[in-house]
């Protein structure tokens, strides 16, 4: 029964204590560069598209000129591939010379004038994933290094490193991280390398040292794999809802809205349940180029409140068939005193050709408010009116599609309220 799954979600808050660093308070919001320009380092012949300190100032630009810091993506992330292949003299790792010339600190300095947040990427193995020198034996040195550059967000990767190591090197890190003295969102791949090994994941843990956490493999920018990371979270939605919270999130990777190999309806989807989940809205793109129904898409500001909104809940799948699934998440307006929350919904066709028709009363999705729900369509930005648990709601969904909505909690006062 739907209702029961709903009552579900919401007893079972609040069980896990993070890291209380005072951080990430609502999901990262931001861009990285990974996804759309991977280690790509040949700025002869991909001048525009290299791994570059003016690749990473022009991102930084277009989120300031074109509106998406005013929607809150307000940080820029280096991935891997920034560095000599060696360290210096006294262990200290170095921005690689011809592509970074001005340095790491001239680049965050850069991004902090104007109100952006910088990000760099290592990892707690002896290299990186593209092969660049590892934080393994130098954790604190590096936690020092990024402080000294002005660094806001570390993302620690785990290639090169034993399994095994991870409880020791990844919590070592946040301790280092935090010794510094300054503000370090610290974003952990642990999880993600024990994916074949889930016993061993255990979020009381991860959540204690991470700021938020990868648990699955890298995505791309294809459906099929964004369809396998909307199955991962939902198979193992009841071990993941527990974990998350204000300052500890799961990270089920980048979003790719905005890479032409994604359609519209795709990108919907995906920035629907990324929003569901509470999920990390960090974008790969190249927002240069970005065609104007992906920056809409991207720009959704009801949809981005939903990721954002403060209880920082992970909604969870409360009913699937062949034709559609359906996702809740509380979210506020809440009334405490009687234990009722407001909610996000998405209806997911995971069809690919076919639509589907959803006829469903809101009541069988746990909105059972006697006074209702004032009811809007968050894509289409329409008001669907004052809707209480007999009513039906009814869309028609596009394959690989969704239909988003909110259900915000009538109170006593809207409705005994004249309008003018």
């Amino acid at each position: 029964m739907l209702f029961s799954a709903a009552l579900l979600l919401v007893g079972c808050l609040g069980s896990t204590v993070g890291l209380e660093n005072g951080l990430a308070r609502t999901p990262p919001m931001g861009w990285m560069s990974w996804t759309i320009f991977w280690c790509q380092i040949d700025c002869i012949k991909y001048p525009g598209k290299c791994i570059n300190e003016r690749m990473y100032k022009d991102m930084a630009d277009r989120l300031v000129e074109d509106g998406y810091k005013d929607f809150g993506y307000n940080r820029v992330h280096i991935d891997d591939c920034w560095m000599e292949m060696k360290r210096d003299k006294t262990g200290t790792l170095i921005a690689d010379r011809d592509r970074f010339p001005s340095g790491i600190q001239a680049l965050s300095r850069y991004m902090h004038a104007k109100g952006i947040l910088l990000g760099i990427y290592e990892d707690y193995g002896n290299k990186t994933c593209g092969g660049y020198p590892g934080s393994q034996y130098y954790l604190e040195k590096d936690a020092n290094t990024f402080a000294e550059w002005e660094v806001d967000y570390l993302k620690l990767d785990g290639c090169y490193a034993e399994e095994d190591d991870m409880a020791i090197g990844y919590p070592a890190m946040s301790d280092f991280l935090k010794k510094t003295g300054r503000d370090i969102v610290y974003s952990c791949s642990w999880p993600a390398y024990l994916e074949d090994e889930p016993e061993k994941v255990d979020y009381n843990v991860i959540g204690k040292y991470c700021n938020l956490w990868r648990n699955y493999g890298d995505i791309s920018a294809k459906w099929s794999s964004i369809q396998k990371i909307i199955d991962y979270y939902t198979e193992n939605q009841d071990k993941l809802i527990p974990a998350a919270g204000p300052g500890r999130w799961h990270d089920p990777d980048m979003i790719v809205v905005g890479q032409n190999t994604v359609t519209p309806d795709q990108s919907r989807t995906q920035m629907s349940l990324w929003s569901i989940w509470s999920a990390p809205l960090i974008m790969s793109n190249d927002l240069r180029v970005i065609k104007p129904v992906y920056k809409k898409i991207l720009q959704n500001s009801l949809v981005i409140a939903v990721d954002q909104d403060p209880l920082g809940i992970m909604g969870r799948m409360i009913f699937n068939n062949s034709d559609f699934a359906v996702y809740l998440k509380p979210i506020t307006p809440v009334d405490t005193d009687k234990n009722l929350y407001s909610y996000a919904v998405v209806f997911f066709n995971r069809n690919t050709d076919r639509s589907s028709v959803v006829s469903i009363m809101y009541g069988q999705l746990g909105l059972n408010n006697p006074l209702g729900y004032f009811v809007q369509d968050l894509w289409e930005n329409q008001y669907l009116g004052l809707k209480r648990s007999v009513d039906v709601y009814v869309a028609t969904i596009p394959p690989t599609g969704v239909k988003m909505i909110k259900a915000t909690l009538a109170h006593k006062f809207f409705i005994d309220t004249p309008t003018a």
